[in-house]
């Protein structure tokens, strides 16, 4: 899984997990999935009324159109997701990671003629090898990328975590915190770190200066970290 670092208004740098080439096909076979079953159903509901030729092209026309827009309608009311995007845990963001606006939305969703249908995801694909932060032409225009959502389940995840022989910790304050506090604090930074927010990061910042007291010279992130390795520390030699 391929990263790139954003950096926020507030400057502050955030790695971002991009979603791989393989999830976004996947996600898009199961939204091709998806819009072919509807229009089949459409068809067969059309051919079960029986209605004049003329009268038929109409109301096809009108019932198909959800299936056109599937992609901009389910990504402006879905939060970045489609149905597909949804089960392989994918969204649609802004590339500073903030939330994408339906313009971003439209601008994807009408370039995908370029990437995917005149193309058959030829484009879409090498525009994503080369770019490199997981974009293709829309994405590009759009000023979006995709991200995942997944989360990498490994020892990090635990409140324990190794800490080099030589440590110095920086923060002897981190011990008016308790066990339950440091790992509501390392579940919420490791999420957001993950899913590029960072404005759970800045909230986590203020309130542990405000918790401990601090004047803290590094940028949100790094204090946060170092917040959580100061505590493994005291915690590993008491």
């Amino acid at each position: 899984m391929d990263e790139f670092q954003i950096e926020t208004a507030q400057n502050v740098g955030i790695n971002q997990n991009v979603a791989s080439i393989g999830d976004r096909m996947l996600g898009y076979l199961i939204d091709s999935a998806i819009i072919l079953l509807y229009t089949i159903l459409a068809i067969l509901l059309l051919v079960k009324l029986d209605l004049d030729p003329g009268d038929m092209w109409a109301v096809y026309l009108l019932v198909s159109l959800p299936a056109f827009l599937y992609y901009v309608l389910l990504e402006t009311f879905m939060d970045g997701k489609t149905v597909g995007k949804s089960i392989m845990k994918m969204r649609v963001v802004k590339l500073d990671g903030s939330p994408a606006s339906f313009a971003n939305y439209f601008v994807r969703w009408i370039l995908r003629v370029i990437d995917v249908v005149l193309t058959t995801g030829g484009v879409a694909v090498l525009t994503i090898l080369f770019k490199g932060n997981g974009q293709r032409v829309g994405d590009i225009a759009a000023g979006t990328t995709v991200i995942s959502e997944k989360e990498k389940l490994t020892i990090n995840h635990t409140l324990v975590k190794d800490l080099p022989v030589d440590y110095v910790p920086t923060y002897s304050q981190v011990t008016v915190l308790n066990d339950s506090d440091m790992q509501t604090i390392k579940n919420l930074y490791d999420d957001a770190v993950r899913k590029g927010n960072h404005n759970v990061i800045l909230n986590l910042h203020h309130r542990l200066i405000k918790v401990m007291a601090v004047e803290p010279k590094e940028n949100p992130v790094n204090f946060v970290s170092k917040v959580i390795k100061d505590y493994n520390y005291y915690t590993q030699n008491m």
